[in-house]
C-alpha cells in the first residue's frame, strides 16, 4: 500500500518541529562553510533566517495548500524567502549564491526526516516532497533577488540623477537648475519634477535652466527643454534658459527649432540679471503734495 502525500506532509512537518534547532544550527553551519553563499551576512542573521524559513515552512505543511503552492502562496513562508533574498541582494550575494542557500536547507531538512524514520519508500517520498518544497523556494529567492537589485539599481540611478541636477536658489525668488552632461527623457522628468517642487516650497517667481554644460543640443532636447519651460509657467513662474553658446545656437538654427517663445540668454550671469528685472517690484510712486 503506498503513502499518501498528507501522511508524508505530516511526518516531514512533524520532524522539522521536533528538531527545528537541529535543523536550524546544521543548514548555518553548511553556509558558514561556504563564504560565497552567504556574502557577507553574518552568524547572527543566519540564524535568524533559519528560525524564520523553518517555523515558517512548518506552518505551510500545516496547510491544506497543494505541494507546488505552499511557498507562493502561504503568506509566512513566501516572506520568509522574499526577506531573505533581498537582504542577500542588499549584502552584494550573487542570485545563484542566494538560491543555493536555501537549496542546502535541503540536506538539513533531509538528515532529521531520515533520522526519524526506517522506511525506505516513506523516506523516499519524504525526499521528493522536500525537494519540491525547498526548489520552489530557490527558484523564488532567484527572482526574488533579480527584481530586488533592479530595484535598488533604479533608486541609485534616481539618486544619481538628482545629485546631478540640484535645483539653485539665486536670489531671493530666483532658482537655478545647472545641468551638465545628455539631457534625456528620464532625466529631463527629474529635472522638472525637483524644479517644481523647489519652486512651490520657495515660492520662486523665476528659474533659470542652464545649459551651459550640455554638450549638444538636438530636437529631443529641445522638446524636453520646452516641456520644462511650460510646466514651469503653469506654476505662475518665469523661465530663461542660459548657456546658449555659438555651436549650439548654429545646430538650433540649422534643425529649424523654435524657441523663439522661450526667453534665453548667452550666460548665466545675464539670465540672473534678467530675472531679477523679471521679479522686481515696481517703486511705489511717492504721493504728491498739494
Amino acid at each position: 500500500m503506498g503513502i499518501s502525500e498528507a501522511m508524508v506532509r505530516r511526518r516531514v512537518a512533524k520532524a522539522l518541529r521536533a528538531n527545528a534547532e537541529t535543523v536550524g544550527d546544521r543548514w548555518v553551519e553548511l553556509q558558514l562553510a561556504q563564504d560565497e553563499l552567504r556574502a557577507g551576512v553574518g552568524e547572527r542573521e543566519l540564524r535568524e533566517e533559519s528560525d524564520e524559513l523553518i517555523t515558517a515552512l512548518v506552518a505551510g505543511l500545516d496547510t491544506d495548500l497543494a505541494v507546488s503552492q505552499v511557498v507562493t502562496s502561504h503568506e509566512a513562508l513566501r516572506r520568509a524567502v522574499v526577506d531573505l533574498s533581498l537582504r542577500r541582494a542588499r549584502c552584494g550575494a550573487t542570485p545563484t549564491a542566494t538560491s543555493l542557500a536555501v537549496l542546502l536547507l535541503k540536506e538539513a531538512v533531509l538528515e532529521v526526516v531520515q533520522s526519524a524514520t526506517g522506511d525506505a519508500d516513506e523516506l523516499f517520498e519524504a525526499a521528493l516532497l522536500v525537494n519540491r518544497l525547498l526548489d520552489a523556494a530557490g527558484v523564488l529567492s532567484f527572482d526574488t533577488y533579480v527584481e530586488g537589485r533592479e530595484d535598488i539599481i533604479r533608486r541609485q540611478s534616481r539618486q544619481l540623477l538628482e545629485l546631478s541636477t540640484p535645483v539653485v536658489r539665486l536670489w531671493r525668488h530666483i532658482l537655478a537648475v545647472p545641468l551638465i552632461g545628455t539631457l534625456d527623457t528620464g532625466r529631463t522628468q527629474v529635472v522638472m519634477e525637483n524644479l517644481l517642487q523647489a519652486i512651490q516650497e520657495h515660492e520662486a517667481q523665476a528659474a533659470i535652466i542652464d545649459i551651459t554644460g550640455v554638450p549638444t543640443v538636438d530636437t529631443a532636447v529641445a522638446q524636453h527643454l520646452m516641456q520644462t519651460v511650460n510646466a514651469v509657467r503653469l506654476m505662475g513662474a518665469d523661465c530663461v534658459i542660459s548657456g546658449i553658446r555659438p555651436q549650439i545656437a548654429l545646430t538650433i538654427a540649422q534643425l529649424g527649432i523654435d524657441l523663439s517663445k522661450i526667453l534665453t540668454r548667452a550666460s548665466l550671469a545675464d539670465a540672473l540679471s534678467e530675472a531679477i528685472r523679471l521679479t522686481s517690484e515696481p517703486a511705489l510712486e511717492a504721493p504728491v503734495l498739494r
